[in-house]
This record gives C-alpha cells, structure tokens and sequence, in this order.
C-alpha cells in the first residue's frame, strides 16, 4: 500500500499517557468514591437501571491488582459518526489487554452496533492494528448508527456475545450510544450474564462532557482542522478585502465547534445558538445584528468579513423553532398522506391547513430552497435533517435583502458579495492531533482497567487534561450517573443529557468580552495547520475551551 510520509511517521508515534498507566500493570488498583446518583429523574431511573444504578466513581492508583493479568475476550464497536482518535481507543484496549495477558483476544464488530446483532466480529491482531495506529477515520471496523433498542436486538446481541465467549464489551461513541451501553450492560446483569459493558466518549460536536468527563475525544482535532480552514478563508478576505464568507460549523445540538472556532480565529461575529435560544433572538434580529457589523466595516472601508453559525441554529431561532416542532408533528402524524404529495407547492397547501398561521406566514417567507429542506426526509427520530438546511444562505440572502433596503435609505453605501460555506466532513476524519491521540489511547488503556477489574455499566474517564499527559487522572465514571428522562417517540426514555454552552461559563465569557470589537475591527488570528513535531506549547495544547473551563 502505498503510503504519505506523514502517515508511515505517525505509525511510530508512541503516546503519552499517564503515569498511573506506565510501569507494572498488575500495580494499578481501582479506588472507589461514594455511590452516586443520576443529574435527574433519578426515582425513573433507578426502576430502569435495577442493577447498575448508583455506582461509586472510579480512580486509578497504585496497589496490587493480580486479577488485571487474567486471559480476556473483549468485543469492541465504533457507534456513531467518525471522529479522530478512535483508532487509538482501539489500540490503547488492544495494548492493555495484550500487556495483561498476551493470551487475551480483541474483536471488533463490523459497521457498528449492527455488527453485534448480526455477529459480524473479526479478530484484531497486532498486524491488523499497527497500520491504523495514530490515524484518522474508522474505517479499521466501520461504525454504524443501528440503535439497539428493540427486545429481539437486546436478545440477538447477548447471543453474539455468548457464542464468541466475550468477557467484556468495549462502546466507543456519543450519548446516544453509551446510553446503548448502559442499557446493554443493564440487559446482561438482569439475564445473569457476566459480560461487563464499558463506554468511551466520542463526539467532535463536544457535548458529552461533565466534571469527570472534561472533553469528548476528536473535538480538539475538529477544531484545529476547521480553525485552520476559517483562518485562511479570513486571510484571503483580508487580501481580496471583497468578500462576506458565511461559513457553518458541524454541531447540531450544541455550539462548542464554533465557540471553540470563534476563539482560535477571531472573526467578525460568531453566532452562538443556546445565546439565540436564552434572549430569545428573533430571525430578525439576528439577521440586523449582522447588518450592524456590516455596516459599520463597510464605513471603514471594509467590505469583507467572516460570521461563524452553528449547523443546528435554525433549530433555536424561537419562531424557526416553533415551526419545526409543528412541521415534525403534522408530518410524523400524517407521513402517509404528506408523502403522496409531489409537488412543493401543494405540500404548502396542504401544510396551510395543518400548522398554526404564524408558523405557515414563516414558511412562505422563506425562500424556496430553504423551505423545500424542511420537507425533507426525517432523520431516525421523525425530525427535521437539520444538517441539510443550508442556513448559511439563508442568513446571506435575508442580509442581502436587507442591505438593499439600508442601501436606499442612504444608511449603507458599501458593496456587499456573500459566500458560503460547510466545514463539517472535512474534519470528522482529520489525523488526530497529539491531544487526541494521546487521550484516545489513554481511555482505550482505562477501558481496559476497567474491565480487567470487573467493573461494568462505566464510562472510561481521563482527567485533569490541560496538564502534561503524565499527570492526567484516569478512572471510570458510572453511565447512569450522566442521565435524565427526556421525550422520544413519543415516551420517556433514558438517555445521557447533552452538554450545551455554558453562557455563565469561562469560553463564552472570553467570547463576549471581545466580539464587540471583532465586529468592526479586523482581528483575524492565523492557527495555520496543525502541528505534530516540535515543544509542548506548540504540538501538544487543549482546546481554548478546555483551558478556560478548568481554570474557572
């Protein structure tokens, strides 16, 4: 196969980890805290987790631990989207268990979840894992987005683990799938299984964190990644000096990928959704903020300029949002009649009679394109695909018109030429950075220990990141500690509570102490590509956001 350089030096990247996880294995022990309890609904919660709720946290320190060198079978899944590092989640497992007992064996389950339930598991030796070490992607395995969920799933993938003997399951991605994992691991103690169920946390989105869990894994790659594109996007405007470049940020639920962007890149504006949904900012209002800013640069003579937006804004823009949650009502209720429609302008008729006139005046101001996309297919939970909505152009447009207007009242006298732009896919599968593959290993290596130690129904934890990697605390965190109850399909499900910008928190604090000069003077910063050779303070920072979060 014929390789980059880049990608033949990566292969021999030894990461750091830390100290607890050097030297003797059989010397780590597992230290328990108290018992702990959900973030909510924790009467509903302990009837659904009988058997797991409750668990202590868990740390790594030294003591003798001589069942860590037992022979183990461990199954492992990528869940989800991609994100950088999940190779070396794999590895540091594979690397852990080879180091406690050479005989121990690692399977991993094809495409995902769907793998297990089907029982399509291959062996991952030495020679099938050194080729992935310290790269991007999940394409050693696949990953998929089956939910396991429905008895026949639950029964089917106890049967694949019984047939392959495993000891322990190894769930490696979002909330979604750890709160899968929590559910499996609930599943093998209530049918007398000793198969223990360990999670890892994987999102570039970033909102699968709390106190234990200080970051998801592949976010710092992400961020780097799509900095380094928003930084040379700003550096062209600065020497074109002749374009507005909407560009929106993959992150649906949360907006710590554009807050994080914000921060490394300086642009004009950054708009922030849970800000948007906290003041209630209208459509509107939104769309006058940016004409401010362009204004105001334009009377400096400058008609350029660079506004961040978060992939799932439109779904916290109180009137976009209200029509949304009646479009995914009327639509989830009458899909058979809705999909016997064609054409878009009798899906507007049809439509007239079945939402609120507030929110049908809202979808026939839209424009075409806009509105057609939140006709489209729905995703698995019935609701609208919103990383289809092109909300970029649909801010562009709306300030278009707007200017126009400001134009003729003689208030606006620049030159206004948008462009737009998607940075999503480009990094869900970038190398990782040193952070992430140095983390990633580290939560492989913890599953590990979690597993060799017997423990099941955790989430693998390393802490005190935005030290050197050698003082990092590792541990394991109990999954039904991270949930609540929230409304799916129509009935109350458990499920692991995203994690939303913090707007009384340290980055967005940071933020807000300087937009407001962002917005009219140019202050582009440069983070350029990201580095894997030379000092710490070069090759091996956090996040802006991690630090500004621990330093509070």
């Amino acid at each position: 196969m014929d390789i980059s350089v880049l990608q033949k030096v990566r292969y021999g990247y030894t990461p750091k980890i830390p100290s607890i996880l050097e030297g003797e294995i059989a010397d780590i022990l597992v230290e328990f805290g108290q018992p702990t309890e959900a973030i909510a609904d924790r009467d509903a919660l302990k009837e659904i987790f009988k058997r797991s709720y409750g668990k202590p946290v868990a740390v790594f320190g030294r003591g003798r631990n001589e069942a860590i060198g037992r022979e183990l079978k461990v199954g492992v899944i990528l869940s989800g989207g991609q994100a950088p590092g999940g190779h070396n989640v794999i590895a540091g497992l594979f690397d852990g268990l080879k180091k406690g007992n050479p005989s121990s064996k690692l399977y991993g389950f094809l495409g995902g979840p769907g793998g297990l339930v089907d029982n399509k598991a291959v062996e991952l030796t030495a020679g099938k894992i050194e080729p992935y070490r310290n790269t991007g992607g999940f394409d050693i395995i696949g990953s998929g987005r089956t939910k396991i969920e429905t008895p026949q799933q639950f029964a089917a993938s106890l049967q694949t683990a019984k047939k392959l003997m495993l000891d322990a399951l190894v769930i490696i991605g979002g909330d979604d799938s750890n709160t899968n994992a929590a559910l499996l691991a609930e599943y093998f103690l209530e049918r007398g299984a000793s198969i223990q169920v360990i999670g890892c946390p994987k999102t570039i989105d970033g909102d699968l964190k709390n106190e234990h869990i200080e970051t998801s894994f592949g976010f710092d790659t992400a961020c780097k990644t799509f900095s380094e594109l928003i930084g040379n996007i700003q550096r062209d405007a600065n020497s074109a000096k002749k374009y507005w470049h909407f560009i929106r940020l993959m992150g649906r639920a949360a907006s710590h990928i554009a807050l994080e962007c914000a921060l490394q890149t300086r642009p004009n504006m950054c708009v922030i959704s849970e800000e948007v949904e906290e003041k209630e900012i209208s459509l509107t209002q939104l769309v006058e903020d940016i004409c401010n800013s362009v204004v105001k640069r334009a009377d400096n003579r400058e008609n350029f300029g660079v506004i961040l937006i978060p992939e799932g804004l439109v779904e916290f823009i109180p009137e976009m949002k209200k029509l949304i949650s009646e479009l995914n009502d009327v639509m989830a209720a009458k899909e058979d009649e809705f999909s016997k429609i064609t054409s878009f302008a009798g899906q507007l008729r049809w439509l007239s009679r079945k939402i609120s006139p507030v929110s049908y005046k809202l979808l026939e101001t839209l424009p075409p394109q806009i509105a057609g996309q939140l006709l489209l297919d729905r995703d698995p939970h019935g609701n609208v695909m919103v990383s289809r909505i092109d909300t970029e152009k649909l801010l562009m447009g709306m300030v278009e018109s707007r200017l126009a207007r400001l134009k003729e009242e003689g208030i606006y006298k620049g030159k206004f030429s948008p462009l737009g732009h998607f940075f999503g896919y480009e990094g869900r599968c970038a190398f990782p950075t040193n952070f992430d593959a140095d983390y990633c290993y580290s939560l492989g290596y913890s599953a590990f220990v979690l597993i060799a130690s017997g423990l099941t129904g955790y989430i693998a934890s390393v802490k005190n990141l935005a030290a050197p990697a050698s003082e990092w605390i590792a541990g394991g965190v109990p999954l039904t500690m991270m949930m609540n109850m929230e409304q799916r399909h129509g009935s109350k499900k458990p499920v692991i509570k995203k994690a939303l910008v913090d707007l009384e928190g340290g980055p967005f604090k940071a933020f807000d102490a300087a937009r407001d000069t962002w917005a009219v003077k140019t202050m582009f910063h440069y983070p350029g590509a990201i580095q894997y050779f030379g000092p710490a303070e070069v090759c091996d920072q956090p996040t802006k956001t991690l630090k500004l979060e621990l330093e509070q």
